[in-house]
């Protein structure tokens, strides 16, 4: 069977350039590659062909024969062509090393560009829990809080080095960062383990930081808890969290905020609830009952005649401030009637009394009790 033109194979024209059939054979190789192509059995002699038309193109020499020649420059012992079904083991595995970094360049940690990371690393970011009550959230609060962090090293001024000095270029990476291991077809990418990635080493590492440019300290903040703060507001303080890495830049501090439960009120959102008790006569004869509020004053609610167990009235205004915004929630009051216990004697007579004058002073027991015997007397026909 003739073999193909190589420029037909790689999808290019005779007379390309260099970069535009590098373009090419990576866009085929991609395409073909056995790996992406797991249900094509042709996969593999595909890719093989377009590996062996690029070893060709991509050699000025070998390109300007076959250009000449076509097939035939590489036949009957003319010049050092592909070798027939694979071609040559290391050129095949310079030139796959470069479709390789496309594939898996991202995954292997490179940023597709090339080159060393720069000896300044910004600092970690940094999180801090903090409990407030509820007062403080409805108020708004000045808290100090000490945390501990990685500062500036003062001897060195962050650079690691000692005296001052410049980091010299890594004589492993050769200042990429990382180094890299041919294996079979492969180039596997390691970051170096003498700057570790950094690029740069410092021959005289400062003694008070050993050569990180910072160290561990305490770190006391003053920290503004706005109004109407919820659990799970998280609050940023920018270039408060780790110092960065020989004079990079400072991460940041996040506090996350959580609200404490309250004794007396029962928060949902912007909203406040309490659950306040009345006697079993107040709530049948109505009058008045005082709640507190949150901003520590008092309120008169008045309780309606036959208040039942679970009213709920609203206090306008009276709830928790929005965060970062001029409305404010509601107060819900919710009635509890109490049943009274360790009665005395006259009391209990009293009561006796009061349930004989009220059998027909309990609409929804009375509605209650004839949907029941309505129940039963069914049940009974059946």
């Amino acid at each position: 069977m003739a073999k193909r033109d190589y420029y037909e194979v790689l999808g290019s024209k005779k007379g390309a350039t260099a970069e535009e059939l590098k373009k090419a054979y990576r866009a085929k190789a991609k395409e073909l590659h056995p790996d992406r192509n797991a249900d094509n059995p042709q996969a593999e002699a595909q890719f093989k062909e377009v590996n062996e038309a690029y070893e060709v193109l991509k050699d000025e020499q070998k390109k300007a024969a076959y250009d000449r020649f076509g097939h035939a420059a590489f036949e009957g012992g003319m010049g050092g062509g592909p070798r027939p079904g694979g071609g040559q083991q290391g050129d095949f595995a310079s030139a796959f090393s470069d479709v390789f970094e496309d594939l898996f360049g991202d995954f292997m940690g490179r940023g597709g560009g090339g080159g060393g990371r720069s000896r300044a690393q910004r600092g970690s970011d940094l999180r801090y829990n903090m409990r407030v009550s509820l007062e403080e959230a409805y108020s708004g609060s000045q808290k100090t809080i000490t945390v501990p962090t990685s500062a500036t090293c003062d001897t060195c001024h962050g650079s690691g080095s000692e005296g001052g000095g410049e980091p010299v270029t890594c004589p492993t990476c050769n200042g990429i960062g990382k180094v890299r291991a041919q294996q079979g077809f492969f180039t596997i990418e390691r970051t170096c383990h003498q700057c570790n990635g950094m690029g740069q080493i410092i021959k005289n590492p400062c003694k008070n930081c050993g050569g990180q440019g910072r160290v561990q300290r305490e770190k006391s903040l003053s920290v503004n808890i706005p109004k109407g703060v919820e659990t799970g507001t998280r609050i940023r303080l920018a270039g408060e969290g780790e110092a960065g890495l020989r004079g990079g830049p400072a991460g940041d501090l996040y506090i996350f905020i959580e609200v404490k439960d309250h004794a007396i009120f029962q928060r949902d959102g912007v909203h406040l609830f309490c659950r306040v008790p009345v006697s079993m006569p107040t709530a049948a004869l109505g009058g008045e009952v005082e709640v507190p509020t949150i901003d520590g004053g008092k309120a008169r609610v008045k309780v309606p005649v036959g208040a039942q167990n679970g009213k709920q009235m609203r206090l306008r205004m009276k709830g928790m401030p929005a965060l970062r915004s001029p409305n404010t929630g509601d107060m819900v009051i919710e009635l509890a009637v109490e049943t009274p216990v360790n009665l005395t004697t006259r009391q209990r007579e009293l009561l006796c009394e009061f349930e004989k004058l009220s059998e027909e002073n309990n609409p929804e027991g009375s509605s209650f009790f004839s949907k029941v015997k309505g129940f039963w007397d069914g049940m009974k026909g059946q």
